[in-house]
């Protein structure tokens, strides 16, 4: 379920004239219904085990709803490692005339929200739409369902019912992996904030298939930036990060601010998290470095937008039903160890365009700067800490042109892909995307690049963001939460959905201790290509 715009937000814009005529921007008083790089080193001594195991750092996967565990993935869920077919389904009501049309709103998602996930993906994965052509009346008024963002389970279930009854002469369900029900914006009984993912107990049936959910969308035209994204991020197992006041006032994004499409469909930098690149099988596991033991590991991390050049659609790093973390290996190199240099760490060509720091234009706050934990380098010693990764593909593996393993990259009747998504390139990306040091059983501490590039282009602020991740929590409770590095100052703040956190990434020549774990980052260096050189300590 997609989350409010901020009030700030809104009050800005429309200061500068930035709302457009029609437009609609949520009120922050909406209630919420849950339904349910390259190679690491270490400084200190330590030998490679030579066979292949789950990582360490895969966080069981538990009942929680959209558990954040990596071991296993949810075998109800479709996984995203190949391209995914989705109808679009066009719904008017007997009280209500529609003024726009199926091609409009169509143009309002597509080819937007098939865009943010092949850069997300790195050119692994797109959404395929098939619209219908035309309105599909349903048989009883708008006004009849109750429909709201916290919907009777009654009155979802008889739209629902209505919904495919009305459709299923029409579509072929069996085609379809993703459903979208769209119903007409003007309705007067649609209320925009009901946009969401129903999960289904009991399957809905039609056409041989059953269908555990649906995307039912509600929205105004123009729609919510990224809104049809973040929904479908859903369909994928992924929960919503963004908190949801007790009084349904004050702010939303607490968690995770800007910086993961699951918290807000509004933010700078809304590029999902690497954590969940590995979850949905779109890092290799050698992407994954799993930092253990205590002690002083020095990595280079690419930048987590940055992708290999013509990654073809499909060609994901996991098979549709594994586990991300599967067949890892120690790969720490005893010859880097000793002299403490971080060469083999880094990437030629990797990493996205631009230097360090913020980019042009991000403006700061007048609150006094400094962090708590963070300095300039502390020159701490080499210690005894390890980094796993998994192996290295083949060459002939990670050639730009091999095809990748799902459907083709077109398919009769597709939406707005004009030509194979992956031959789009997105950077160089076959290097170390995330840093995981295990803090418990169902708890660790993830880090990586945050740019300027890709689906991040309106970032604020570059860095090595911080963030703590908790499997066991439920969606809509913190599963994860972005770690300040800079608790007293804010940035962006007129654009940002959460200035606090706008500012959070550990920038270069900085050091931070993670509150509450032994833990301290230190951005050491950046490289010519754009990686970042860490240097992690534990213990």
């Amino acid at each position: 379920m997609p989350r409010p715009l901020p009030l700030r937000v809104l009050a800005r814009g429309a200061l500068r004239g930035r709302v457009r005529d029609g437009a609609r921007w949520r009120s922050a008083a909406a209630l919420f219904t849950s339904m349910t790089a390259l190679a690491a080193t270490s400084l200190g001594p330590g030998h490679a085990l030579a066979e292949p195991l789950a990582s360490p750092c895969a966080l069981t996967r538990t009942g929680a709803h959209h558990s954040e565990g990596v071991d296993t993935w949810n075998a109800s869920y479709e996984r995203p490692t190949r391209p995914l077919d989705a109808v679009m389904v066009f719904l008017s009501f007997p009280d209500s005339a529609p003024r726009t049309t199926p091609s409009e709103l169509t143009g309002d998602y597509f080819p937007a929200t098939s865009r943010f996930f092949e850069q997300a993906s790195y050119g692994r994965f797109t959404v395929r739409p098939h619209p219908q052509r035309a309105w599909i009346q349903m048989p009883h008024p708008s006004t009849s369902y109750a429909i709201q963002r916290d919907w009777n389970a009654g009155d979802r279930a008889a739209y629902l019912r209505d919904a495919l009854s009305v459709a299923d002469p029409r579509v072929d369900f069996s085609r379809y992996d993703v459903v979208y029900f769209v119903a007409d914006p003007d309705a007067p009984g649609v209320d925009s904030d009901a946009t969401k993912v129903v999960n289904l107990d009991t399957p809905l049936h039609a056409d041989g298939k059953d269908i555990r959910r649906v995307v039912t969308v509600f929205e105004k035209h123009p729609p919510d930036r990224l809104v049809l994204a973040h929904e479908t991020g859903h369909v994928f197992d992924l929960p919503d990060l963004y908190h949801r006041p007790t009084d349904g006032e004050g702010d939303w994004d607490t968690y995770v601010g800007d910086w993961d499409l699951m918290g807000s469909q509004f933010g700078l930098s809304p590029d999902l998290f690497g954590w969940h690149k590995w979850r949905l099988g779109w890092l290799e596991p050698h992407q994954v470095a799993c930092v253990l033991g205590t002690g002083t590991t020095r990595l280079t991390l690419e930048p987590l937008e940055a992708g290999p050049a013509g990654a073809g659609v499909g060609a994901a790093g996991a098979g549709p039903g594994g586990a991300a973390g599967t067949g890892v290996l120690a790969s720490r190199s005893a010859a880097s160890a000793a002299d403490g240099t971080a060469g083999a760490g880094r990437a030629s060509g990797a990493g996205a365009p631009g230097g360090a720091g913020a980019p042009g234009g991000a403006k700061r706050s007048d609150k006094p700067s400094g962090a708590s934990g963070a300095s300039g380098p502390d020159g701490t010693a080499a210690g005894a800490g390890a980094a796993w990764q998994g192996p290295r593909l083949p060459a002939k593996a990670l050639s730009a042109s091999a095809p990748g393993a799902g459907a083709p990259a077109t398919s009769p009747g597709a939406l707005g892909v004009a030509a194979p998504p992956g031959s789009q390139a997105f950077g160089v990306g076959r290097g170390t995307k995330l840093a995981v040091v295990p803090t418990g059983p169902d708890s660790a501490i993830a880090l990586e690049a945050r740019g300027s590039a890709g689906n991040d282009g309106s970032t604020c602020e570059q860095g090595i963001l911080v963030y703590r991740v908790r499997s066991g929590t439920e969606s809509g409770s913190g599963p994860i939460q972005v770690l300040d590095a800079h608790p007293r100052t804010e940035a962006c703040w007129e654009d940002s959905v959460y200035p606090p956190l706008a500012d959070a990434p550990v920038r270069l020549g900085e050091s931070f201790k993670v509150p509450g774990a032994d833990v301290r980052v230190q951005v050491e260096d950046r490289t010519a290509s754009g990686a970042w050189t860490v240097r992690i300590t534990t213990g």
